[in-house]
């Protein structure tokens, strides 16, 4: 893993190279520092949406998760008030593309990479991401079908050659859509009253 000074040569002997390359190009890039409108990914997306691709074969989801993850503000919330948009973005058109857009929502949930919740908009209002890191390391200890070996091995490599320690280091974190509640402590029932006491030298009732 590379130090911040380590990585600091790279940037600069990368820039070097690039101008040695394309001289003067750096006008006709894209700037993450000087435009507007840009989300922060991790540099192992690319495989994240392979092996999301691979659990849900026959259903990607792929698109549907990088269109949710480029619709924040580099906070993993969404507000969910343009499904058509947001369906067209992630390549579903025609008259089923909202009702194709939103099944793949529901089995990004069901596989916890989201989670989601109702509100003006109907019940698919809000969605939050979770790391998927964290969630991809949880199905690997649930053996997860659809998650092979290869993919999962490939991720981690490429997670230790960027640094990427929440992939690596100990504990891996439960996703909190599994996280069950203790259930509510039983109350014993209060024990009955006392018999009443007669008091002395009065004759009881029985």
């Amino acid at each position: 893993m590379a130090t911040i000074r380590e990585a600091g040569a790279i940037t600069k002997k990368q820039l070097a190279l690039r101008e040695l390359h394309w001289p003067g190009a750096s006008p006709h890039l894209w700037h993450r520092t000087a435009n507007k409108g840009f989300a922060t990914i991790p540099k192992t997306m690319p495989m994240i949406l392979k092996i999301m691709d691979e659990m849900t074969k026959g259903a990607p989801v792929s698109s549907t998760y990088l269109t949710l993850w480029c619709s924040t503000w580099d906070n993993s919330f969404v507000v969910l008030n343009k499904h058509g948009d947001m369906a067209n973005a992630a390549g579903f058109g025609g008259q089923r593309g909202e009702h194709t857009w939103a099944t793949r929502m529901k089995k990004l949930k069901e596989l916890n990479f989201i989670d989601i919740k109702a509100g003006k908009s109907g019940p698919m209002s809000n969605a939050i991401i979770w790391n998927p890191h964290l969630v991809l390391r949880w199905h690997h200890d649930q053996k997860t079908p659809g998650l092979t070996e290869a993919s999962y091995n490939s991720l981690i490599e490429w997670a230790l050659d960027i640094g990427a320690k929440d992939m690596t280091d100990p504990p891996a974190i439960v996703p909190p859509a599994q996280v069950v509640p203790p259930a509510p402590q039983q109350v014993p029932p209060a024990p009955p009253p006392p018999p009443p006491v007669t008091p002395a030298g009065e004759a009881s009732d029985a």
